[in-house]
């Protein structure tokens, strides 16, 4: 090879015979077959779940795997299925490497309880993990057989696969680094806790599916893409605290930033064994676009896997997702700073069901108490109907504001007929609206035909402008304000709502809400 120019592709120049690809694929399969030996033919096949095997295991499958690819074993009658059965080992050895991670790291990860025991649930997978591979590693050792690769019987050069592993810890001798402080550490991860645990609402369909209707919950919302996404958020923060907690003295300062990291840990362990067996159902044993050489005859029932993948993996990333956020709202609580916030009332139709739901949104979202003030009356802002009340107030404050308005106009004295009140009645409106004090959301405006010939012409006017109100055709502007007190992070959220509209224009039209508030679009 001339060095500084790029090899060509070593398996593209034209096809190899079959003789030499079998002849060199036992070379490259040795040890994979020795080790699938090994674990098929164990009266104790459990004595190999130990990370030292299983992790060899996992090596020589992903180092096989790419060897048949290269070849495109994949697509080749003679070869497809022992390509599929060395990825079926690899898929399994990697969840049963994560499996046993979890199994060792449960006792540090601090978990909150819990209603269902997940020890015992992981031991179950993991049991039925081995029999996965038990069923692969016997498949891709008759299949060998089969294509003339010699499968080593000598087991002398093996090394012992035991894990021995005494109990405690090395001492924690080194200086701890030093942050700011502990508040804007614990706000900047349990928000960021909370607005990832805002966008993974998927890993909650396990609780509400029943399991016979589990394989409709494919393509959509369940797919290795959306759950790829999630792992990868979740792998992100714990990066995020490995960065800026990890080894600092705000750590042992506040006892609810290891147990945080536990559940971030968790469910991303649980979100790296979903993948894979989302991947595994997408590519070996869907109907729609499964590979055919593993669904005529599968190591795994689509069922077995689909319960291990919704009612192990995804039930549990989202019971402890939903921990961790209870968490993350007592930390939040422990550390707010209370302040208060006035903002404008909604220009349109005041604080009617979009506003109201999304200031409850951010409410929620945060956990927080906030408080939302409209003179001297107190309602709660986490509770769209709470502040849908207080709209009745604030659309009688509008009346009595029209009828102060109505005032200035000269009105005419004595008796007139209907035709002549509804006259009088759409100038005041336009009037009013030419004024910039009154938005028209619908013309023609539709009156009423008849009116009461013994009231007053300015009763009259006041109340079919009520109506016009209250059937949604006008709105009346105004410098209503309203106040938010509480946490602070939580009121820069409200205020940053406010800003926007409230998500709508004067119009009642949509406008997009900034990047800030996009858990409000989940």
């Amino acid at each position: 090879m001339t060095l500084g120019k790029d090899p060509k592709p070593f398996a593209a120049a034209g096809t190899i015979n079959d003789h030499e690809f079998t002849h060199l694929t036992g070379k490259r399969a040795r040890r994979l077959l020795q080790l699938a030996r090994l674990f098929s033919t164990s009266s104790s096949s459990s004595s190999y779940l130990t990370r030292i095997f299983i992790g060899d295991l996992l090596s020589q499958s992903i180092q096989l795997e790419e060897f048949l690819d290269a070849y495109g074993a994949r697509n080749n009658r003679r070869w497809s299925r022992f390509r599929s059965l060395t990825a079926t080992i690899k898929l399994f050895a990697d969840v049963c490497y994560e499996l046993l991670h979890i199994k060792y790291s449960l006792p540090s990860y601090q978990l909150l309880p819990i209603d269902r025991d997940f020890a015992a649930s992981t031991a179950q997978s993991l049991e039925l993990t081995r029999e996965i591979l038990v069923t692969a590693t016997h498949g891709i050792i008759a299949r060998a057989a089969r294509l003339n690769l010699p499968v080593p019987a000598d087991d002398t050069a093996m090394e012992p696969f035991t894990e021995h592993l005494p109990s405690g810890r090395l001492a924690r001798d080194r200086a701890m680094r030093k942050v700011k402080s502990a508040a804007e550490t614990v706000t900047q991860l349990a928000t960021a806790y909370l607005n990832l645990a805002a966008e993974s609402e998927l890993l909650n369909i396990a609780e509400k599916t029943d399991p016979g209707e589990y394989s409709a919950c494919f393509p959509d919302p369940v797919s290795e893409d959306n759950l790829r996404f999630l792992k990868f958020r979740f792998h992100s923060l714990q990066s995020l605290y490995d960065t800026h907690v990890s080894e600092t003295e705000v750590e042992g300062l506040d006892a609810g930033l290891p147990i945080l990291r536990g559940h971030v840990s968790v469910v991303y362990h649980l979100l790296e064994i979903a993948t894979q067996l989302v991947h595994y159902y997408e590519r070996h044993l869907n109907i729609a676009t499964g590979d055919s050489s593993l669904r005529r005859k599968p190591v795994i029932a689509p069922q077995t896997l689909l319960a291990m993948l919704m009612n192990y993996a995804i039930a549990f990333a989202g019971l402890y997702l939903n921990q961790g956020r209870s968490l993350s709202y007592t930390m939040l609580r422990r550390y707010a700073e209370v302040g208060r916030v006035t903002v404008p009332v909604p220009c349109y139709r005041g604080l009617h069901v979009r506003p109201a739901t999304l200031i409850a949104k951010i409410v929620r979202h945060y956990g927080s108490d906030i408080r939302m003030e409209l003179d001297d009356q107190s309602y709660d802002a986490s509770l769209p109907m709470d502040i849908f009340r207080a709209n009745e107030k604030i659309n009688a404050r509008k009346r009595r504001w029209l009828i102060l308005e109505i005032g200035y106009f000269p009105l005419p004295a004595g008796n007139l007929n209907d035709r002549q009140i509804q006259t009088i009645i759409l100038d005041v409106v336009f009037k009013l609206a030419e004024q910039g004090k009154l938005f028209l959301y619908q013309q023609p405006l539709q009156l009423s035909n008849e009116f009461d010939r013994a009231g007053i012409l300015l009763e009259n006017i006041t109340t079919e402008i009520a109506h016009l109100l209250a059937t949604g055709q006008i709105d009346i502007k105004t410098d209503l304000t309203i106040a938010f007190t509480g946490d602070k992070r939580v009121l820069s959220d409200l205020l940053l709502l406010a800003q926007s509209g409230y998500g709508e224009d004067c119009f009642g039209n949509n406008i997009a809400l900034p990047k800030e508030l996009a858990y409000l679009r989940r």
